[in-house]
C-alpha cells in the first residue's frame, strides 16, 4: 500500500486490504474513508469487511462510494469536514487514489484549489473530474 499524504489531515491510497487497516490505525489516523463502490472489481475486501477491521482498530469507518459516472457523489459535502479535521487525521481510498484526490481537490474552496491542484499532481494523480471552481 504506497499513500500519498496531500496535507496534514489526508493521505489517500489505492485498494487497501483488511490487514492495512491496522496499520493505518497505528500511523495515527482516526477516519478511514472507503470512495469505492462493493464489486468493482472482483476479489475486492467489501465494504462490511472493511468496517469490521476498522472498528476493531478504533476507527471512524466511512463508506462514502464515488464512481466515474456519479463524480463527485451524494456525500460530497460530507466529506469536507472529514477531510479537514486536524483532530482526526483521514486515510481515505479507492481503486488507485485517484478518485480521492479529486474528491479531495473538489472540497477545496476557491483559494485553495489551484494550490491543491499542484499537490495532487505531484503525486501523478489526474485530476480530470474535478469541476474548477470561478
Amino acid at each position: 500500500m504506497r499513500a500519498a499524504q496531500l496535507n496534514d489531515t489526508l493521505s489517500v491510497s489505492g485498494q487497501i486490504c483488511v490487514a492495512d487497516v491496522a496499520s493505518i490505525a497505528a500511523a495515527g489516523f482516526k477516519v478511514l474513508i472507503n470512495n469505492r463502490p462493493d464489486h468493482e472489481e472482483v476479489n475486492q475486501p467489501t465494504s462490511a469487511d472493511i468496517s469490521t477491521a476498522a472498528e476493531q482498530a478504533g476507527l471512524e469507518y466511512y463508506h462514502m462510494p464515488v464512481t466515474g459516472r456519479d463524480f463527485p457523489g451524494s456525500d460530497i459535502e460530507q466529506m469536507e469536514p472529514l477531510f479537514d479535521d486536524v483532530n482526526k487525521p483521514a486515510f481515505a481510498f479507492c481503486r488507485t487514489g485517484t478518485r480521492c484526490a479529486n474528491l479531495w481537490v473538489q472540497t477545496r474552496d476557491i483559494a485553495a484549489q489551484e494550490e491543491a491542484i499542484m499537490t495532487a499532481r505531484q503525486f501523478g494523480f489526474d485530476l480530470s473530474m474535478v469541476t474548477l471552481k470561478t
